[in-house]
């Protein structure tokens, strides 16, 4: 940003403070509401008393065509018809409070050291105030919005509900500072205009009162035709909340300047969305994400129809994409993109991936659900669909969408189109994937993305509970509690000194029914298989469809197992992904030994009883 566009300069509290009851400064809708305790308002009014610094306010000038945002008055002000003439972005606790505590004719709503609301007014002891060795925030008294003081709740202990009651207790409220004359006037009256009264009055209004009208407040004013991207970025940098703030914040205020109300037209899409289990994660962030890959993806196509393509505009949905978004262009994608995030769903639900928590990475269904988006029916005929499920899964096993991903996104958008639309060779994320053989030992929590995906690529595979015999659906899923085990039960594994990096291996889970995996316990293998009351050649048949042999776990031969697991996983891995994995050869992952993990613990019963 150009210096040129902004300045600084020195104001009048007592001007700040009347341009926000006046309406002439407000807050920009996105402003969060109003926090500050006790101590805190407490603290800055005795800060004022004495001149000290309490910091800048930042405002930006109103009226640019580049950022327009929604206004509303600061807490206690009232309703204003007007627009205001400057936006506050930074100081909106300082001037919140001591507006209320020094301008309005009522209490302050605040909250109290145990965070509970309450109404006060705000009073200086004027003879500690004036006292050098006494503690200036001492002075500065709260009391309770009816003005007295009780002890259990009844019986009254100081009352200054009235006039006379202050000027007996000199307690001089801070809500006349910028009117003190008729308050002087009541006080040397009420004192029979005692010689000791007027001068305290005289020392109390020139050290004192004198501050608060003085009192300068540097300002620093941005220019009204400050980028809106500048505008976030200079908020999140100065403002002393400390909270990040959203892009959805910042186009809800802009949205509404055109009188569109963003937040419950997001609700609502949200609990269509959040209805279906697998899209269950999807924020306003990712929705706004993919509504600006869209929109962005339509301007640069239309470019380069148009001849234009060497000053077309790039796709992308990096924050200052987004922040640039037109309500237009949400108008425009939004309702597509609903039915695109379905068809994602639809499309994940092909690939037996049910449950956001299973998701290898929920940041993946933004360029897809863009994708699906603009391509509609598209998708649809098996061989786009093979090349949508390859572009997935090379995602997932190559580890691709951790991190920052919005450069990704912006080339998967095109490269999907064209790749679908026969019109271009394979995307970046199949071209860049790659998944190593030695990255299978080290898959053990599903904090990891290619670990999640191996658990749904099984269901993918068709692994039937050994149970019931039954493939996942999206319709039994979630009515039979379909979760990842072990094959080697822990406490079998433990008894036969199979170290933890191989017994929580992936290599030796697989996804089964809550039922199935009660009936196993910490059994052998070959004991729990015998359990099973299911025909020997139907049941081999199901540890088949899971990639496991049969006679290795009747004869509990973990180390065959073992091996053979990993070679078939690595070929439905590489089927998935339509290329060779990185290395053939497997080598234990040279790590220290770990302990066995407490997540996915199987359930550990009595020989002949169940959990």
């Amino acid at each position: 940003m150009d210096i040129t566009t902004y300045y600084i300069q020195k104001e009048a509290l007592g001007g700040l403070l009347h341009e926000a009851g006046d309406g002439s400064a407000q807050l920009p809708d996105f402003q969060r509401d109003w926090l500050w305790d006790d101590n805190h308002i407490k603290s800055l009014l005795a800060s004022i008393s004495f001149g000290y610094p309490i910091g800048a306010v930042m405002m930006l000038r109103a009226g640019g065509e580049t950022v327009r945002f929604r206004q509303r008055p600061i807490e206690g002000a009232g309703e204003t018809s007007r627009g205001a003439e400057r936006l506050i972005l930074d100081g909106q606790q300082r001037l919140t409070s001591l507006f209320q505590s020094l301008t309005l004719e009522g209490p302050v709503l605040m909250r109290d050291q145990r965070d509970r609301k309450m109404e006060c007014w705000y009073y200086i002891d004027m003879q500690k105030a004036l006292d050098p060795n006494a503690d200036r925030e001492e002075a500065i008294r709260s009391i309770p919005a009816d003005r007295q003081i009780k002890r259990f709740g009844r019986d009254v202990m100081e009352d200054y509900s009235t006039p006379e009651r202050e000027y007996g207790a000199m307690l001089f409220p801070l809500s006349k500072v910028f009117n003190a004359r008729s308050w002087r006037v009541g006080f040397e009256r009420f004192w029979q205009y005692e010689e000791s009264k007027i001068e305290l009055w005289n020392d109390f209004d020139e050290r004192i009162i004198a501050r608060f009208e003085q009192y300068q407040v540097p300002v620093i004013e941005l220019g009204k035709d400050t980028p809106k991207e500048a505008v976030c970025q200079v908020f999140e940098k100065v403002n002393t909340g400390g909270v990040s703030l959203t892009v959805f914040e910042l186009l809800t205020a802009t949205f509404a300047a055109d009188d569109f109300q963003l937040r419950p037209d997001w609700e609502e899409r949200q609990r269509r969305l959040h209805s279906q289990s697998i899209l269950a994660n999807v924020s306003s962030t990712d929705f706004l994400q993919a509504v600006t890959l869209l929109a962005t993806q339509e301007r640069r196509s239309e470019a380069i129809r148009n001849g234009d393509e060497q000053r077309a505009p790039a796709v992308g949905c990096k924050r200052s994409d987004m922040l640039r978004l037109e309500l237009s262009d949400y108008l425009r994608w939004a309702d597509p993109l609903m039915e695109g995030f379905e068809r994602a769903a639809r499309f994940l639900h092909s690939q037996h991936l049910y449950d956001a928590k299973f998701l290898p990475y929920g940041s993946q269904l933004i360029p897809l659900a863009a994708a699906l988006t603009m391509l509609g029916r598209e998708w649809e005929p098996h061989a786009a669909r093979e090349k949508i499920a390859r572009w997935y899964w090379c995602g997932v096993f190559g580890e691709l969408y951790g991190g920052s991903t919005e450069t990704r996104f912006a080339r998967d958008l095109p490269e999907i189109l064209q790749w679908v639309r026969d019109s271009g060779s394979e995307p970046g994320t199949v071209y860049d994937a790659q998944f190593a053989a030695e990255r299978l030992i080290t898959l053990r929590t599903r904090n990891s993305a290619a670990y999640k995906g191996i658990y749904a690529l099984l269901l993918r595979e068709g692994a039937r509970d050994w149970m019931t015999g039954e493939a996942s659906s999206v319709q039994n899923y979630f009515a039979t509690t379909t979760d990842i085990h072990h094959v080697f039960p822990q406490q079998w594994c433990r008894e036969h000194g199979i170290e933890p990096a191989r017994c929580d291996s992936i290599v030796n889970k697989t996804p089964l029914t809550a039922s199935t995996n009660r009936s196993i316990g910490g059994r052998a293998p070959s004991g729990y298989l015998a359990r099973i009351p299911v025909p020997e050649g139907d049941l081999d048949g199901y540890l088949r469809t899971h990639l496991v042999e049969p006679a290795h776990l009747r004869a509990d031969d973990f180390d065959a197992f073992f091996a053979a697991r990993q070679s078939a996983l690595l070929g439905a891995i590489r089927e998935a992904m339509g290329k060779p994995i990185a290395s053939e050869a497997i080598e234990e992952a040279d790590e220290p030994p770990a302990e066995y993990e407490v997540v996915q613990q199987d359930s550990l019963v009595a020989e002949d009883s169940a959990v």
